[in-house]
């Protein structure tokens, strides 16, 4: 499991300080890890003498044994579909899904403890059964109960849940749709990203659809077959079309926005009572706003 940390204090000290204060673990044991090459700064490898600095992402490659308290907060939702089972929630850009070391508040989780009994999942992400980057927006499911978690999480291993996303993307995409079958691991490079490569990647499948093109810009429709992180934003920068306004894998600066990538409709079947589901919901406002300049640029 990779941990991602955001370090939010401007005081500087020591990493292995920091960290073993962070993740409540002993500094010989963080100083094992950066020995190894497991923990990452912006992408490149540091010492244990290494100062963090305010705004540093920092990424540590391993299975730690970490506690995180998750506490509920009052947070707005948008739910649009609750019984006694599931729920579907759609999922504001700019808001993490579950704690981790470096941000234990405002996330989806905490959000949903206030309202809701979810199912008991990994410790740290109660009902929390696929996810959505930080900045990407829309549809998600989440389990009430452990039956329902269970099922879901195979119905998404065994492909029953279909899942569509727009995306923005930069450039114009000549032909009508596409299929991407190209395996994603982690960039060697850079450890914040992700990368289509044959080491260690595994199978991802992302089916597009364009909608609609603009002067240097196109508007796609994405189905994913498989769901790996990142997925649709790395498979679109390797084809030469990254999703537009994407930090991590787009052209140039991007915005405080972040990635015009929507989690748009999902379908699947009931794991209850069997019965067919679908859910659609519109892009946020800044992505409707950025198709309206692109129209009548």
């Amino acid at each position: 499991m990779n941990l991602e940390i955001q370090v939010k204090s401007d005081k500087e000290v020591r990493i292995d300080s920091y960290l073993a204060e962070e993740l409540s673990l002993s500094r010989s044991k963080i100083q094992k890890l950066i020995k190894e090459g497991l923990v990452t700064v912006n992408g490149k490898k540091v010492s244990s003498s290494y100062s963090v600095k305010l705004d540093d992402t920092i990424l540590i490659d391993d299975d730690l044994d970490y506690s995180i308290s998750v506490e509920p907060q009052n947070i707005s939702l948008d739910i649009v579909y609750e019984d006694s089972d599931l729920l579907v929630v759609n999922k504001a850009s700019g808001m993490v899904v579950h704690p981790a070391p470096g941000h234990y508040e405002d996330t989806l989780v905490n959000a949903l403890l206030y309202r809701f009994q979810l199912s008991s999942g990994e410790k740290y992400r109660p009902g929390i059964v696929h996810r959505l980057d930080k900045d990407t927006s829309g549809l998600m499911l989440v389990a009430k109960n452990d039956f329902t978690h269970e099922a879901l999480s195979r119905m998404i291993a065994n492909k029953e849940v279909e899942r569509h996303y727009l995306a923005i993307v930069d450039g114009v995409i000549k032909h009508d749709t596409g299929t991407i079958d190209a395996p994603i691991g982690r960039d060697s490079n850079n450890r914040q990203k992700m990368a289509v490569t044959d080491v260690h990647g595994k199978e991802a499948i992302t089916h597009f659809r364009v909608l609609e093109t603009f002067h240097n810009h196109t508007l796609v429709e994405c189905i994913l077959e498989t769901g790996r992180t990142h997925q649709i934003r790395v498979h679109m920068a390797y084809i030469g079309f990254p999703v537009s306004n994407d930090p991590l894998y787009g052209r140039g600066k991007s915005t405080e926005f972040g990635q015009m990538l929507h989690s748009k409709s999902i379908k699947f079947m009931h794991p209850r009572t069997g019965k067919e589901l679908f859910f659609e919901v519109e892009p946020p406002k800044e992505f409707l706003e950025k198709l309206e300049f692109l129209k009548n640029a």
